[in-house]
């Protein structure tokens, strides 16, 4: 199937310029255009020694796209501290001069509104803001607010907030599915995120983006908004599928499932989700709008409970890492799709290098090799059974010994003492997996074993897949041996993961499977060009990512 390319909603995607000079503010408008912006919001108190006859003059004259005039003033969250009736002399000048929008705060908007005629014919949109701030409001509170801005006669009203937990999202996204005239509302910080990336699929006016080089905290890019996320196609029927982890910033999730949604024509959206409390989550994301999760640390074995179906395979493990909302009764069906993907890029890179030992009878190049797995989390744990299932002898390492065992009695291995991993001797052939968050960005320097053990390993597989190449995987290259990046699991599972969310409409999508196959012709077209030297590790290739 082609590239889905009709555009299915009328948001606009806009970038907060909050430089500290007039030029630079001229400077980043025609760089957000080129970026994909179709208006910018400039911020007038972040500009130093504003003078506005002159610089708005300037501003406005020169804008390539339209212009979303702010002068926030410091009791509003704002840097503006001075006179407040020069501030408001500003924003009326603002309006005479031609800016596309100006924003005022619901506390002065009741009074200035009066000199706004509706009726009359006018180039400036008003737009009423309110800054919430601490807890978010019930959704009924928040249907009297925006009621009582509606009634300063705003041609638009903004409701901005700093969320404590992503389930309050919710009632914002019902207040623009109902909203009589056209409203912007997002909640600001990591939780928040998500209010962004929906805002179309609720027919918000406009949602934020920030230019490259020049990031806004909490906000995507607008190359992201469009590229990564492709708001441009959302619309009220979109599916939400969601990553449910904490932290979740290091998800490269996004950057496969959007564009593979939109190449196979299926309507959906894959987004990141900072969830704190998994049983409140899932009380409020109960909508079939919500129609599938990815699970990542540290739910995957507690979020098995909040299952209504597990399957098989993910049962027997203990842990879960897709799920799906069942279209025919709303039932929230647990998967596993970790384990084999995991497996599988082991088994393939002792293949490819040539590490079976001759053993062609065996049904896996694992079978009797010892299997040294550090972490009995859920990721260890699909490493753990998938091993198992290979005739492996897995022997667990946990910082929790308790877990260690536990797990090791499930899949008949043996548990060591966390302590222990410094000074473990493994078997020859061995394999080390890590499937502990060590390493991860940011925290990058940091490996879970002794650096001077890794050449007793013939492979080391890492779990963390940002960065691409950790510092755990670097120190066992050196050493000699094989490494097996989580690039390579996280395609592999992404695979079935996204034939789940689709329910199999787009079987193996070519999209996904390209990145994943790459991952082996690499490898392999790297041992044919080093025919008659000596090898001492696998340097795995990803698709860009």
């Amino acid at each position: 199937m082609g590239t889905v390319g009709v555009l299915t909603n009328s948001t606009m995607i806009c970038a907060p310029l909050m430089s500290q000079s007039v030029e630079q503010m001229v400077s980043d408008m025609n760089q957000a255009k080129a970026q994909g912006a179709d208006v910018v919001e400039i911020r007038l108190d972040c500009i130093k020694d504003f003078q506005p006859s002159r610089d708005l003059q300037i501003l406005l004259n020169n804008k390539p796209l339209p212009v979303l005039i702010v002068y926030r003033p410091q009791w509003e969250g704002g840097q503006y501290g001075g006179d407040e009736n020069m501030r408001l002399d500003t924003l009326r000048l603002a309006k005479e001069l031609g800016a596309d929008y100006i924003d005022l705060e619901l506390k002065v908007a009741s009074h200035l509104m009066e000199e706004h005629n509706p009726n009359k014919h006018r180039s400036s949109k008003i737009i009423v803001s309110r800054y919430i701030d601490g807890t978010t409001p019930s959704e009924e509170d928040l249907s009297q607010l925006v009621a009582h801005m509606q009634s300063t006669g705003a041609d638009i009203i903004k409701l901005v907030s700093k969320s404590s937990s992503i389930t309050e999202l919710p009632r914002f996204f019902h207040l623009l599915s109902h909203c009589q005239i056209p409203l912007i509302t997002y909640s600001i910080g990591d939780r928040g995120l998500i209010s962004q990336l929906l805002g179309p699929k609720f027919d918000g006016f406009l949602i934020y983006g920030s230019i490259e080089g020049n990031p806004v905290p909490g906000l995507p890019t607008l190359h992201n908004l469009r590229q990564a996320y492709g708001v441009d196609y959302l619309n009220a029927e979109t599916k939400v599928f969601g990553l449910i982890s904490k932290p979740v910033g290091h998800s490269k999730g996004p950057l496969l499932h959007n564009p593979t949604f939109r190449h196979v024509g299926y309507n959906g959206i894959y987004v990141p989700m900072l969830v704190d409390d998994l049983k409140e989550f899932f009380s409020v994301y109960s909508s079939p709008d919500y129609a599938g999760f990815s699970v990542g640390f540290p739910y995957k074995e507690t979020v098995t409970a909040f299952c209504d179906e597990v399957d098989p395979l993910a049962q027997s493990i203990g842990a879960v890492n897709t799920i799906i909302r069942r279209h025919s009764d709303g039932k929230l069906v647990g998967y596993n799709t970790d384990c084999e993907a995991s497996i599988t890029a082991i088994e393939d890179a002792l293949k490819v290098w040539g590490c079976t030992n001759g053993e062609v009878s065996l049904p896996s190049p694992l079978t009797g090799k010892m299997f040294v797995l550090v972490g009995a989390g859920g990721a260890g744990r699909a490493l753990a059974f998938g091993a198992k299932s290979r005739g492996a002898r897995v022997v667990i390492f946990d910082i929790d010994f308790d877990r260690a065992k536990s797990l090791a009695l499930a899949v008949s291995g043996e548990a060591q003492p966390f302590e222990n991993l410094v000074s473990f001797q493994p078997e020859k052939g061995a394999i080390l997996a890590n499937a502990t968050p060590l390493g991860m960005h940011p925290n990058t320097d940091r490996i879970p074993v002794a650096k001077g053990t890794l050449g007793d390993y013939k492979v080391v597989f890492d779990a963390v897949y940002t960065p691409r190449k950790t510092t755990l995987l670097k120190e066992a290259e050196a050493a000699g041996a094989i490494i097996v990046s989580g690039v390579e699991m996280f395609l592999r599972q992404a695979i079935e993961q996204f034939n789940l969310f689709t329910g199999g409409k787009a079987l193996k999508s070519r999209a996904l499977k390209r990145r994943a196959h790459f991952i082996k012709r690499c490898a392999m077209k790297r041992r044919a060009n080093l025919s008659g030297v000596k090898r001492r590790a696998m340097r795995v290739a990803a698709s860009a990512i």
